[in-house]
């Protein structure tokens, strides 16, 4: 009988009770041959750090150690001698702050109050005979509810105090989702109470706590010392882009491909890794386990699975502020294109709106682009060229991700335009080109170059992407085509794009008659003749400010 699909289980004893398991346990020898104070790793949602912490938690937890002990069986780490003998040896605090959301800071010091009451009923009747007299009653008017708020913010360090002397030992403070409260108090206006109040919680229990043994923690996004790992020397980062663990989260193309092979779904792995791998941590190639395991759910149905669980508030806030440039740069990634861009490893909320690559470090970290080459790099800044990384990641930006840009035309005028570029009507293709030109370009824009009109119009032809392969800027005769679309259905013509910009409206119609004897002087249909296209319809674009002129090659000298 073969394994169950782990979906939407996270608890590593569930997991290991019937359902498959990809083996990270190479994640708890790595660790233990570094060893930190505090350790922080952030990766997208879904990507299995939630999975990661219950399998640290399981195996570091003196409370049913021998029975933990067995879940471990034929799993590499217990070809680790070393590091099994640090197995079942110490208390393990652990706590998601994953729901810790709510939209006023009254509301969330509610949910604070709760949840930290609630920890501290686990161990109320094992601990009760070790506290002095000072710490019982603190510990009682925390299970009731009824401590000063302010207290609570040293309530990790009490707990550590209080277990290491009932176990002889010190604890482990294992905090999944750290910054899902801080996010969630930034989007609704109360960030300012809540960053002091984070920052007394965690300095307390990492910084000034002898009692801790060491600390990890994850989440998505690495805020800043100065917003709440304020005076912390000991923090080791795990991003993306650097600080070891690169496979501890997500599946490798092996991990996938034995998982295939396990299911029987060999001839599988060539879409999987279309439409779910493509991330690069750390030089590690990565897919996303959350739809791979989804994928293989439903019988391997290629679909959008983790778009559905990844909606991020602080991407959408963003997303509603930015200006021309960026958005062109956004619909020139959905087209399959690359952009360069500054990524900051470290977030400072109060300031994140007024850097324009915030965007692009939120887009890198959260999962919706993979770096596809460094630049440059120091320590916490480092300049990359960046891509989608998928067909589901692809998809996402359609749909969720391009309509919060600034459209202002129906689909109906995008469906007309693009109908009478395929017909060969280069006057109903200019006047639908005009229109969109009119609600989306600022008269500002007059300056801007050919680049700006090139990124403008590939985010417009993801609206062919189902009838059309759109590629850019390639060799194709005795150049480089602007733009070329390749037919997906026999029935479909060719077409390509050539632009000129001018900066006076009379010089216009000189620059698209100059685009389209470039198309046929440079003999830029040469690919798509190679490819067997017999139609191929040519268009001269020139552009000034809010202003386009379409002239269309004739089709003679081209054919």
């Amino acid at each position: 009988m073969k394994p169950m699909i782990p979906v939407g289980t996270e608890y590593f004893s569930d997991i290991r009770d019937g359902y498959y398991f990809v083996d990270k346990t190479n994640f708890i020898s790595e660790f233990f041959s570094d060893k930190q104070k505090v350790t922080l790793i952030t990766r997208p949602r879904r990507f299995g750090k939630s999975l990661l912490m219950s399998m640290m938690q399981t195996f570091l937890d003196i409370e049913g150690a021998e029975t933990n002990r067995k879940l471990f069986d034929g799993l590499r780490v217990t070809e680790d001698a070393r590091t099994m003998s640090e197995q079942g040896k110490r208390p393990v605090i652990f706590l998601t702050l994953r729901n810790w959301e709510e939209d006023t800071w009254e509301d969330m010091k509610v949910v604070i109050t709760w949840e930290i009451a609630s920890l501290f009923s686990r161990y109320e009747k094992v601990l009760k005979s070790d506290m002095d007299s000072a710490q019982a009653e603190i510990f009682d008017r925390i299970v009731k509810g009824k401590a000063p708020f302010p207290l609570l913010g040293r309530s990790f360090k009490l707990l550590c105090e209080i277990l290491e002397t009932h176990y002889g030992a010190k604890p482990v403070l294992l905090i999944d989702e750290y910054d899902a409260p801080i996010q969630c108090a930034w989007l609704h206006g109360y960030y300012k109470e809540s960053i002091g109040f984070f920052r007394n919680l965690f300095s307390s229990a990492l910084k000034s706590n002898p009692a801790l043994d060491f600390s990890i923690l994850t989440g998505v996004l690495r805020i800043a010392k100065e917003s709440i790992f304020s005076g912390l020397n000991n923090l080791r980062v795990s991003t993306v882009v650097s600080g070891g663990y690169a496979d501890a989260c997500g599946y490798t193309r092996e991990d996938v491909a034995k998982m295939a092979s396990d299911f029987g779904y060999e001839d599988k792995v060539e879409e999987l890794a279309r439409w779910y791998d493509g991330y690069d941590f750390q030089g590690v190639e990565i897919y996303n386990p959350w739809s791979v395991n989804n994928y293989f759910l439903e019988k391997c149905k290629p679909r959008p699975y983790w778009v559905n669980t990844s909606g991020n508030g602080i991407l959408q806030t963003m997303l509603n502020e930015i200006d021309e440039t960026r958005e062109a740069e956004l619909k020139q990634l959905v087209s399959g294109g690359s952009i360069v861009v500054h990524v900051n490893e470290a977030f400072i909320y109060h300031d994140i709106e007024e850097h324009r690559d915030h965007l692009y470090s939120l887009l890198l970290y959260t999962g919706y682009l993979k770096r596809i080459r460094t630049v440059s790099e120091d320590a916490l800044e480092g300049v990359y060229e960046v891509a989608i990384p998928n067909l589901e990641i692809r998809g996402l930006f359609k749909s969720e991700i391009l309509k919060h840009l600034s459209f202002k035309v129906g689909p109906s005028v995008l469906d007309i335009m693009f109908e009478s570029m395929i017909k060969g009507n280069a006057g109903c293709f200019q006047n639908g080109l005009q229109k969109i030109l009119r609600s989306m370009v600022s008269i500002h824009d007059a300056a801007h170059p050919e680049s700006f009109y090139h990124g403008l119009m590939l985010g417009l032809s993801v609206w062919l992407d189902k009838r059309f392969r759109i590629e850019s800027n390639r060799e194709s005769g005795y150049g480089r085509f602007d733009i070329a679309l390749f037919p997906k259905m026999k029935e479909l013509p060719g077409v390509i794009w050539e632009f000129k910009s001018v900066k006076d409206e009379e010089k216009m119609e000189a620059a698209a008659d100059e685009a389209c004897g470039q198309i046929g002087s440079k003999a830029y249909e040469a690919n798509l003749r190679a490819e067997g296209v017999k139609s191929i319809w040519g268009y001269g674009i020139a552009f000034c400010g809010k202003k386009v002129l379409v002239k269309m090659k004739e089709p003679d000298a081209i054919h």
